[in-house]
């Protein structure tokens, strides 16, 4: 019986140490997995090859996108002239010199008046001082001029069928003496009247901002040497003209400046308020056919003539056209293609077929 229970006693041994080594495999088994399980199962990550270069970076950096202000083609931000222009009849008579903002505007056109002289209409987009004018009555070629422009018109007044004619146009009307100009307009100290009504012109665009920015009225350029007057027209120091026997202004070339400096009549310099001379990048010249009608010379916009672009030091002969009252002047060179202006301002000298032009 003893013999027997020994041999019991060592099966049962056997069992148990059979049992053991049979736990202890499955636990280093469950150890490993969980040990490959937490690592991913990854091999090991390659050591770098150090005849590899590292990935090429140039250091570009893509320009930030821009827009193109509509009156002058230069460069500015996306959006950044969302507000509309205004415009204003400027007195030019020699009493009213020298006016204040002429300097900021982006286009002026110089027109024929009674007596011989000439008056303007000027345009602010780009840059707004806050002080216009002084500002007179409009006449009947002035609904052809900035209709296109869409904005705002200040002037002083005039005869009702030419004030009529101009509140007949798309633009809003800012009138002197009026109640929605009574704290915009006033009269200053520069000079006496009637050459003395001056437009607080940031004011007057904040009560119309509900009116669209002005389209582009010509074509331009990237610069000014790329401009096509630059590219193509024949060297130019000096512009002379006649509007009529109180009136030839002149333009000289500033090869240092890049602009064309203006000269009033007898050969003065033509200054601002602040004793600086006016300039233009762009001087574009029109033969437009003048009728007096009712004893008023009135510039015949609609159709078209020869004109002559200057920008860059040089001037190429061009035709100009106007189909409606809404349209911009269109500009073809002798091939029939857009001439191109440089980038900034430009004065737009609306010449009689019976007055006088001349290239130095």
């Amino acid at each position: 019986m003893r013999v027997a229970a020994t041999s019991a006693g060592v099966l049962r041994a056997r069992v148990a140490v059979m049992n053991w080594a049979s736990t202890r495999r499955a636990t280093v088994t469950a150890l490993v997995f969980s040990a490959l399980v937490i690592t991913g199962c990854t091999a090991p990550a390659p050591t770098p090859d150090p005849s590899t270069p590292p990935p090429f970076d140039s250091g570009y950096v893509a320009p930030p996108e821009y827009g193109i202000a509509p009156l002058t083609g230069e460069q500015i931000e996306v959006n950044g002239l969302a507000a509309p222009s205004i415009a204003a009849k400027v007195d030019n008579h020699p009493s009213a010199r020298p006016q204040v903002g002429l300097e900021s505007t982006d286009i002026v056109f110089e027109e024929l008046v009674e007596g011989g002289l000439t008056r303007y209409v000027a345009v602010w987009h780009s840059e707004v001082p806050a002080v216009i004018g002084p500002v007179r009555s409009i006449r009947p070629m002035d609904p052809d001029i900035v209709s296109p422009l869409g904005g705002i018109i200040a002037y002083s007044g005039g005869q009702d069928r030419f004030v009529q004619m101009m509140q007949a146009a798309p633009v809003y009307n800012a009138i002197h003496g009026q109640g929605d100009t009574a704290n915009t307009f006033f009269r200053g100290t520069n000079a006496p009247a009637p050459h003395n009504v001056m437009v607080r012109a940031p004011e007057v665009i904040a009560q119309h901002l509900d009116r669209a920015a002005p389209i582009q009225q010509f074509a331009f350029a990237a610069s000014i040497a790329a401009a096509t007057a630059s590219k193509e027209g024949a060297p130019t120091a000096g512009i002379t003209m006649r509007f009529g026997s109180l009136s030839t202004p002149a333009w000289s070339w500033d090869a240092a400046t890049e602009r064309w400096l203006r000269f009033q009549t007898g050969g003065a310099a033509d200054t601002d308020s602040s004793g600086a001379q006016l300039s233009s990048v762009n001087v574009v010249v029109l033969r437009v056919p003048v009728d007096v009608i009712q004893d008023i010379p009135t510039t015949q916009l609609i159709g078209s003539g020869e004109a002559w672009v200057s920008t860059g030091g040089a001037t190429i002969r061009a035709t100009w056209s106007k189909g409606s009252m809404t349209e911009p002047i269109r500009l073809l060179d002798e091939n029939g293609v857009a001439v191109r202006l440089g980038p900034g301002n430009t004065w737009v000298e609306l010449v009689p077929l019976a007055g006088e032009l001349a290239f130095l």
